[in-house]
């Protein structure tokens, strides 16, 4: 099949083998390890509204408060187009992207629990010295610590949920860290509506809180278990054996930790895992996981509107309280997308959810580009019914991508890598996926201004070739073991010409 839409018999096989209950230790550990979702995603949700917030911009970029101040009744492309003001937004994810590489070593050497402890103390210390910032060497030094903090957890937390996870509810389980990053964006709204109206600190109590999640992800932390995968990669296999018992709620693991000890001996076969990623067996999962998922998923256009919802709306006409009001309504359809993708992921599968979505961006992002082509960046106010019509469409557009590309670009990835490269995949994963977040933040408004409408259109074209990469490349993964993911390369109309039956077959204990 052209499109890879299948999901191989044989690599579903052993799944019916793997037996779990929902037990108090496997909520727990999820819910703590979800956590890190809350610290990417109160930050996308905190930086856009503080960024347009008179006290801040009045502090550290008067120049542009000035120029505001100016044009008050002008709508203009480019009002805020700053790289000072860009660069505060994009420090944190260069940060990220560089610190993923110590984060690799740490989660494969120390365990995926170590690297979520010290993502979210580095990220409180970010927290702490942004709220306190005097100048912009602290507020940049800040975004810096709170960027390490993301990196690391972003790392850690997708792979701690998908190894923890049982397969046939693992799509689920993993989108708890797409479902806290969007409870993040909507609280970090929420509380940027509130803050605007204190004079003159609100802005350092919208940036201080991120401390809050920080502070219980850590604490929850000390007591989280380590995977039961990290374990086994680590030689720990009597500890890992208990931890498979306790999280899954049986004594009746043999089938599912025989696969994990026979992953773990091709891992410890593996010298430089870095390396091992571009060798031919493993070059499927190296171009979709770790290149072209996280690419796409922010190249979608969709941090351009999280990050800068606010400045958009105040840009088309909206007063300081409606944009900030507006950006709650947005991020509140991230949270509804998310849910119904955790009801359909495991139902309908990974590659429904991205064509269906894909349609209804493309849709969106063209009425958008259309109407602001028509209407606006004439000095004038642009029409409330066309006003209204863009902020359908920006929702339309922020549901699919909340049940699509937001939640399974961390899923997909996380799911396609063997042991022996699962952490330097991620690492690869988290650094692509950061450096086209930070290069979306520094330069949408500067595209915005030379672009204008035209930038969304450049969105509009790049999904339809993100849904034609998943048509052709991607098979489907609900519910095939993790371990067992080898297997669909194997039957791919392309990728068998790379993978051969003899790389990494399991063995099998039936």
């Amino acid at each position: 099949m052209a499109g890879g839409g299948f999901v191989d018999p044989e690599a579903s096989k052993r799944a019916h083998l793997y037996e779990y209950r929902i037990t108090k230790a496997f909520v727990f550990a999820c819910c703590v390890a979800a956590l890190g979702g809350s610290l990417f995603g109160y930050d996308l949700g905190v930086t856009g509204g503080v960024t347009s917030m008179d006290d801040f911009l009045i502090l550290f970029f008067p120049t542009i408060y000035a120029r505001e101040q100016q044009n008050l009744n002008e709508t203009d492309y480019c009002k805020y187009d700053n790289q000072l003001l860009t660069l505060f937004t994009s420090s944190l994810y260069f940060a990220g992207l560089v610190s993923t590489f110590g984060a690799s070593y740490l989660t494969r050497t120390k365990g995926r629990r170590a690297s979520i402890l010290f993502g979210s103390a580095s990220f409180f210390l970010g927290g702490l010295l942004n709220a306190c910032a005097v100048n912009l060497a602290m507020l940049i030094i800040g975004r810096i610590l709170l960027g390490l903090g993301i990196g690391f957890g972003n790392q850690a937390v997708p792979l701690y949920l998908s190894e923890t996870a049982p397969p046939k509810i693992r799509g689920m389980i993993n989108q708890l860290f797409q479902l806290t990053t969007c409870l993040g964006i909507l609280v970090a709204n929420v509380i940027n509506y509130f803050t605007d109206k204190i004079h003159p600190w609100g802005w350092r109590l919208s940036l201080g809180l991120a401390m809050v999640p920080a502070s219980l992800m850590f604490i929850g932390g000390l007591y989280l278990p380590e995977t039961p995968n990290s374990l086994v990669e680590q030689g720990r296999l009597d500890e890992a054996r208990k931890n498979l018992e306790r999280i899954r709620g049986t004594t009746n693991v043999d089938a599912e930790f025989h696969d994990l000890q026979v992953a773990s001996d091709a891992a410890r076969a593996i010298k430089h895992p870095f390396r091992n990623l571009l060798a031919r067996k493993n070059r499927p999962q190296f171009v979709i996981g770790a290149l072209g998922i996280p690419a796409f998923q922010q190249l979608t256009g969709v941090n351009s509107i999280v990050f800068y919802a606010p400045v958009i709306f105040q840009s088309l006409g909206f007063g300081s309280n409606t944009s900030l009001y507006s950006s709650i309504i947005t991020s509140s359809m991230l949270v509804v997308a998310t849910f119904v993708s955790m009801y359909v992921v495991d139902r309908k599968g990974r590659r429904f959810l991205f064509l269906e979505a894909g349609c209804q961006m493309i849709i969106s992002m063209l009425v958008v580009a259309i109407i602001l082509g028509l209407e606006f960046g004439h000095g004038v106010a642009i029409p409330k019914s066309y006003a209204a019509i863009l902020v359908v469409m920006i929702c339309a557009f922020l549901l699919a991508y909340g049940w699509s590309w937001g939640p399974l670009g961390w899923l997909v990835p996380s799911e396609l890598f063997p042991l022996e490269t699962r952490s330097a995949g991620q690492s690869i994963v988290v650094c692509n996926n950061l450096f086209f977040t930070a290069l979306v933040a520094q330069c949408f408004l500067a595209s915005l201004c030379h672009l204008r409408y035209g930038i969304f259109l450049l969105f509009a074209a790049l999904i339809m070739i993100m849904s034609c990469f998943v048509y052709f490349l991607l098979p489907e993964t609900k519910q095939v073991p993790i371990e067992e993911i080898v297997f669909l390369w194997q039957n791919h109309w392309l990728w068998k010409k790379y993978v051969e039956p003899s790389d990494g077959k399991v063995v099998r204990a039936d």
